[in-house]
């Protein structure tokens, strides 16, 4: 009787073993089930717009005017003066509220911690974060100071990702291009072809008073020795494709660019040479200006220069976004 006993406290002590178990287990499943579930929210934000959080009293004193300085200096390139980015302060105390959902933060404090860091997808998604703080005034300027044009860069990426990142939800269809000129690129269908010759091709959108324009062609292989002989073969170029087949509404008027010479950077772009050039055009007789972004890309393998040139005619609107939009287009560039 009392080895029954024992044999049936032992079987009720496994079960009881066996149900916490798997207790415990369910908890852990759930646990982890529940921490899948929590999604980062997607940010939200206009292109180009930063928040800057940062004490009202920082705000308004050296720190702030550096800030103002660095990321609402006027964007190269432009007929009239445009800040880099539009720019919007909040104090520290709403970093926990709403503030955490923009695309592009740069965080400023005043604290016994030296600090530089830029995080992406830090409270949303996508998402550039810039932390920056320090000891004294002077400390924090001096860390704005080394290191804006990266964070410029790098928040100008982002920027580009994001625009491509929508234009990819409907593309134009560019069978067309790809074969005459032997590339591939997403042109969102907002674009419509409104010129096609043998070695040039135009690319429209049509904005309220105005619109956004592409243009791609090519020529022999330009020589990029001589910086000075390169920008003006580049400008006498543009100007000879412009003068054939860009014109006003008004009988004998024809686009060039601007005399003085260009911003101009030299970079690789999908791993070729490629000379980045920016300024102003104008209709000659006609009352029609604006800016443009024309990229000079030296294909080797085939001998020939294919140019990638976006311009804006948008006379009662700002043109900074207007601008990035036709850069991130032509960024997409691949040669087959």
């Amino acid at each position: 009787m009392l080895k029954n006993g024992k044999k049936t406290l032992n079987k009720l002590r496994e079960s009881y073993k066996n149900i916490f178990f798997l207790a415990l287990f369910s908890s852990f499943i759930t646990i982890s089930c529940a921490k899948k579930e929590v999604k980062i929210p997607v940010s939200v934000g206009n292109v180009n717009s930063v928040a800057v959080i940062i004490d009202d009293q920082l705000w308004g004193g050296e720190i702030g005017d550096s800030v103002r300085n660095k990321f609402a200096a006027p964007v190269i390139g432009l007929p009239q003066e445009e800040p880099v980015f539009t720019i919007n302060q909040y104090p520290v105390k709403l970093l926990e509220g709403f503030i955490t959902d923009s695309r592009n933060i740069i965080l400023i404090k005043k604290e016994t911690k030296s600090r530089f860091e830029i995080i992406e997808n830090e409270y949303a998604k996508p998402q550039i974060v810039v932390h920056i703080s320090g000891k004294t005034v002077q400390e924090i300027i001096d860390t704005i100071d080394n290191n804006y044009a990266t964070i410029i860069d790098k928040i100008k990426t982002s920027e580009i990702i994001e625009i491509q990142k929508i234009n990819r939800k409907g593309l134009l269809k560019t069978k067309k291009i790809n074969s005459k000129f032997r590339i591939n690129i997403d042109i969102p269908k907002t674009y419509r072809m409104v010129m096609r010759k043998q070695k040039f091709i135009w690319l429209k959108k049509e904005i309220s008073s105005g619109s956004n324009s592409i243009l791609i062609y090519q020529t022999p292989i330009i020589d990029i020795k001589n910086k000075k002989t390169m920008l003006k073969n580049i400008l006498k170029i543009r100007d000879s494709i412009s003068n054939l087949y860009i014109h006003g509404s008004l009988s004998d008027t024809r686009m060039m660019v601007q005399k003085e010479v260009p911003y101009n950077t030299e970079m690789f772009l999908n791993n070729k040479n490629t000379i980045q050039t920016k300024g102003s055009w104008e209709m000659l007789n006609d009352n029609m200006s604006g800016p443009y972004i024309n990229y000079a890309i030296l294909d080797k393998k085939h001998n020939r220069t294919i140019f990638l040139d976006g311009f804006c005619y948008a006379p009662s609107k700002m043109k900074r976004d207007l601008m990035l939009e036709l850069e991130a287009i032509i960024k997409t560039v691949k040669f087959q």
